[in-house]
């Protein structure tokens, strides 16, 4: 029978979750994971993982309470480690620290954790409670569930179209059809995520970035997908590459042709509708990036769309009708609606003048 838990554990654990979240964009490839130790009705250490190599959040919160951590209860969002890695297994130093009580949220998927480390602590006479706030604790670390379990990105598609689903005029003019605050929030989603993926005509149309200029945060990687990369050295992605995240996706001939200095080149398959975005995918897990946002242009999101590899979506949709223009998503060769791409779980905001609707596929 499992133990059970109360309001009182989903009080501590909420604000496990709440320190958990300080570390936004800054633990890939590990999860997000924060802790609170309590003791007597109250908190006498607290921690988060504050990025990959450093003290897990268990360890953090148990020294923060020192000799107080005996006899407490400790408050973790992710299952405790039981391995050695870059640091040695949470168990030793939850066991070690006398705590009588563990209350977790989710099992840590990783294979080498995976339940052992719940099992080890039952073992060392430690109760153990899981499944407080869960479904929170998941949607938290939905990037590193993903990868830890396929070693595949969690892909995010972000679009910022018209009412009528046009993200440029006829000519191509799109700056700006959403306004200044969802451009800031498609920047904080930049800092968010490991890499940022535009086609060659965004590269082309736009010369961007691709950074985070607008926020505080790291540079994610810079993937231009293209299967005829010739860009002139002078545009941002190549010129201001001293940090070598320019990447650019091609075929194998096309790939045999770039010389540019600090680029990281993949040679990406090819199938009937040209680079193959599954394959594309999978490069990008075995190169390391856990988290993957495709910002443009209409062919790229329409490839993601078809072979259904976006886990969420992001539309900023503005509030002006542009008529004829370069729509959002191309064909999807669905020709019956029971086919269509539909969303769970979305939610809608607004954001400045803007309409944010953020959602997740139903898989089938």
């Amino acid at each position: 029978m499992a133990a059970k838990f109360d309001k009182t554990d989903e009080k501590y654990m909420a604000l496990a979750l709440e320190l958990a979240a300080k570390a936004i964009g800054k633990t890939s490839p590990n999860p997000m994971v924060g802790a609170v130790v309590v003791k007597n009705g109250r908190i006498v250490g607290q921690g988060y993982h504050k990025k990959a190599g450093t003290l897990h959040a268990e360890r953090i919160a148990l020294n923060n309470a020192g000799k107080l951590a005996k006899n407490s209860i400790l408050y973790v969002t992710l299952e405790p480690c039981c391995h050695f890695g870059r640091t040695d297994p949470c168990t030793k130093a939850i066991i070690s620290a006398g705590v009588k009580r563990v209350v977790y949220s989710i099992t840590d998927p990783n294979p080498k954790v995976n339940g052992k480390g719940a099992r080890e602590l039952k073992k060392a006479g430690i109760e153990v409670v899981k499944g407080v706030l869960a479904e929170l604790a998941r949607r938290q670390n939905e990037v590193y569930l993903k990868y830890i379990t396929t070693n595949r990105p969690f892909v995010v598609l972000k679009m910022a179209p018209s009412l009528d689903g046009r993200i440029a005029t006829l000519n191509g003019i799109s700056q700006w059809i959403t306004g200044p605050e969802a451009r800031k929030y498609a920047h904080c989603l930049r800092a968010k995520y490991d890499a940022v993926a535009v086609g060659a005509g965004t590269v082309r149309a736009d010369n961007p970035s691709l950074t985070v200029r607008l926020v505080k945060g790291k540079n994610p990687y810079r993937i231009i997908i293209s299967r005829h990369p010739n860009f002139p050295a002078s545009f941002n992605l190549f010129k201001n590459n001293k940090d070598c995240k320019t990447i650019v996706a091609t075929t194998a001939k096309a790939a045999n042709k770039l010389k540019m200095k600090n680029l990281v080149v993949w040679k990406i398959k090819e199938n009937k509708d040209g680079l193959s975005m599954v394959d594309l995918v999978d490069k990008a897990g075995v190169f390391g990036i856990s988290s993957l946002l495709i910002e443009g242009g209409s062919g790229i999101a329409t490839s993601f769309l078809r072979e259904r590899l976006v886990d969420k979506i992001h539309v900023m949709m503005a509030p002006m009708i542009i008529g004829t223009g370069i729509q959002a998503v191309n064909d999807l060769k669905i020709r019956n609606l029971e086919k269509a791409l539909r969303f769970k779980d979305y939610q809608i905001d607004k954001i400045g003048r803007d309409i944010l609707f953020t959602g997740y596929p139903e898989v089938k």
